[in-house]
């Protein structure tokens, strides 16, 4: 009988201007990145909750490159991420985390933008809880997503790092 091996997941911590960022990878990619302000327990709780079998380990030399790129944007230095992200979500959820990747850097799309996007205009709400559910913020950029009326919408990192993300990209321009 084969006993499947627990899954290694490595973490550490972004310090960035409004505090920082619990970010988490598997061997295949970046798997996470958490919201200001939230507790250890927090992030431990969801990452048991999506990778069951997981053992937690704290190694920022592995995560260095991803932390590095993150810095670089930070630093408005870059505008899209090279590395590998290792996320797993319903395929609908999936397809809407893909067509987050195709918004441009320092632009915002409304939520019926994207349900267009995806050929399913009448999918508005579904699209709105699938990237409230995106688990690696700013690299699947669902912080440029805002209200038809262009109001700064929920955002799992706060509203506040949604505004602050937007300034630092410029993106006050609406798509058209």
């Amino acid at each position: 009988m084969m006993v499947k091996k627990e899954q290694v997941i490595e973490w550490s911590i972004l310090e960035y201007d409004l505090g920082q960022l619990y970010i988490a990878k598997t061997e295949k990619g970046l798997c996470y990145i958490g919201s200001p302000g939230q507790l250890y327990e927090e992030f431990e709780a969801w990452i048991q909750k999506h990778f069951p079998k997981a053992i937690l380990i704290e190694k920022q030399e592995t995560l260095k490159p991803y932390l590095s790129e993150l810095r670089e944007y930070f630093e408005g230095d870059r505008q899209s991420f090279s590395l590998p992200v290792d996320i797993k979500g319903t395929p609908f959820q999936e397809e809407i985390w893909e067509a987050l990747k195709q918004i441009p850097y320092g632009k915002t799309y409304s939520y019926s933008d994207i349900a267009e996007m995806i050929k399913r205009p009448k999918a508005v709400r579904a699209v709105g809880s699938a990237i409230g559910a995106n688990p690696v913020l700013i690299t699947v950029p669902c912080h440029r997503v805002i209200g038809k009326n262009g109001a700064i919408t929920g955002y799992r990192g706060g509203t506040e790092m949604k505004r602050y993300l937007l300034q630092l990209e410029g993106g006050t321009q609406k798509n058209t």
